[in-house]
């Protein structure tokens, strides 16, 4: 059963329209259906097929505003890189101890940063970490030997973000408490950034489908001639 909050909603957003990134960026607070700071997220459709290597699309990309999350970072490293690790901010730093958590199933962390001399003790971790979106990955910055700044750039609004089996993109870009400007700014920088990565070997029109929604909120079709410059 929709809730009186969630009808209204739904008669304020015109399902035949696709809006502005600015529009939208503006009618999706007003649409809000929650009591708490909700997230806003971006869903992207891609013209391209995750099967191939060349097309599976993934990258980062520091987002002006931030997240308005405060992330939880883990950094999985040697000894000698603990102290600048624990100093840059990060919340968990260690290994074997770590890699035993996980493996028993523990997951509550939003980022997992690793040395690339690690990496083989945490490639069996793939399972588990994979389908979570937390395994460290050189082309997201996640696995580097500069643990230090890693840990700055996630906790300075770096967010990483995926092509999943549909082609569809879906990510955080911000808090419904934000000013519209800012929802729009950290929208358009990630789409800036995912435009970037168009391969050459996709074909056909590469930036299909664009919606904004905040936690339990209807969707708003963006317009996507809107968005590229």
């Amino acid at each position: 059963m929709a809730t009186k909050k969630r009808k209204v909603a739904d008669v304020k957003v015109d399902k035949n329209k696709s809006y502005s990134l600015k529009e939208a960026s503006t009618l999706v607070k007003d649409i809000n259906c929650t009591k708490f700071d909700s997230s806003v997220d971006l869903h992207i459709r891609l013209g391209v097929d995750p099967k191939k290597a060349d097309q599976a699309i993934r990258g980062s990309v520091t987002l002006p505003h931030g997240t308005g999350k405060t992330k939880k970072v883990l950094v999985l490293c040697t000894p000698d890189k603990e102290a600048s690790a624990k100093e840059a901010g990060a919340d968990f730093v260690g290994l074997d101890e770590f890699i035993q958590k996980i493996e028993a199933g523990w997951t509550e962390i939003d980022v997992i940063i690793a040395t690339p001399a690690v990496m083989p003790k945490i490639g069996k971790l793939g399972k588990i970490l994979g389908p979570r979106n937390l395994m460290p990955n050189p082309k997201t910055g996640t696995v580097t030997n500069d643990v230090a700044a890693a840990v700055n750039e996630v906790k300075g609004g770096k967010i990483t973000f995926k092509v999943d089996k549909a082609g569809i993109i879906h990510a955080s870009i911000g808090r419904i408490s934000f000013a519209p400007e800012k929802i729009e700014e950290n929208s358009q920088e990630l789409i800036n950034a995912i435009i970037k990565l168009k391969p050459s070997t996709a074909k056909g029109t590469y930036l299909k489908g664009l919606s904004m929604a905040s936690t339990m909120s209807p969707g708003i079709v963006i317009d996507t001639k809107s968005v590229q410059n």
